[in-house]
């Protein structure tokens, strides 16, 4: 068994080649993990077997998050509100 531990899926995009790419390097079974879930984004249809927190599709930083560079360094993570 293969854990994919990540910090966010929104559109799922980057995973389903991260899952096509262990497949084909022979890994039958794959759990994804992620701490951040947008399920509003998400546009594929493999399973997410463990979530930490349903957020909305917003973007947000801190915690290793950045936006266009900014926030990273952020202890906690935010959401972004545009004037």
């Amino acid at each position: 068994t293969v854990v994919v531990v990540e910090d966010i899926i929104d559109t799922g995009i980057t995973m389903s080649y991260t899952l096509e790419k262990l497949r084909k390097l022979g890994a039958s079974d794959v759990r994804i993990a992620t701490l951040l879930f947008k399920p509003e984004a998400f546009k594929k249809d493999y399973p997410i077997d463990y979530v930490g927190i349903v957020i909305p599709n917003e973007f947000i930083v801190g915690y290793g998050l950045d936006y266009d560079g900014h926030g990273r360094n952020l202890p906690d993570i935010y959401k972004i509100i545009e004037d």
